[in-house]
Parts: C-alpha cells; structure tokens; sequence
C-alpha cells in the first residue's frame, strides 16, 4: 500500500518527479517543514541551506510524506532509532531521508 502525503502544494501532483521545483513551491515546502521540535528544525534547516536551489518534484513530494510524521517519529527517524514504516518507504522519501541525515 502506497501512501500519498496530503500536498498543499497541487503542482507536484502528477509532475516529473525529476523537475526542478519552482520558487512558490520551494517557499511552499519551507512553510510546511516548520516543527515543533528545535531539534528537527535544526535537520531541516541545513538540509534546505545544503539543497534548495537544486530540489526536485520528486524530492519535494518525499519531504511532504516525512512532514505528515509526527515530531518524535521524524527525530527517531533522522537518528536512524527506527526505519522507515514500509507503507511510506518509497524511493522518494528514501531519498530525502538520506539527504536530511547526511
């Protein structure tokens, strides 16, 4: 099963995932990646300071699903403290994983 983050950005539905992602998309994405958490916001900030000029439709999509998670499952995750649920583990989020954790 095959689950499809709620978007609030409705461009990335149906896009290239391998387009780059526009600058409202971009400002759209950074709104929704906002966390409670301090250390969260610390991950997401340097992964937006290292990737924002280059993110894709794909990547942006990935990053929707990991800001669905709640603060404590996204921290367990970005700590390699628990793996991806295999309901959410798509190629897209993957790969944003890797990029946040790197």
């Amino acid at each position: 099963m095959t689950v499809t983050p709620m978007l609030e950005d409705a461009t990335l539905v149906g896009a290239d995932r391998l387009a780059p992602l526009s600058e409202r998309s971009l400002s759209k994405l950074r709104w929704r990646s906002r966390r409670g958490l301090l250390e969260n916001d610390l991950f997401i900030e340097r992964f937006f300071n290292q990737h924002a000029t280059s993110l894709s439709v794909g990547q942006a999509r990935g990053m929707y699903v990991l800001m669905d998670l709640s603060d404590n499952d996204l921290m367990d995750l970005l700590l390699r403290r628990k793996e991806l649920q295999p309901e959410i583990s798509t190629e897209e989020v993957c790969e944003v994983l890797d990029m946040l954790r790197a």
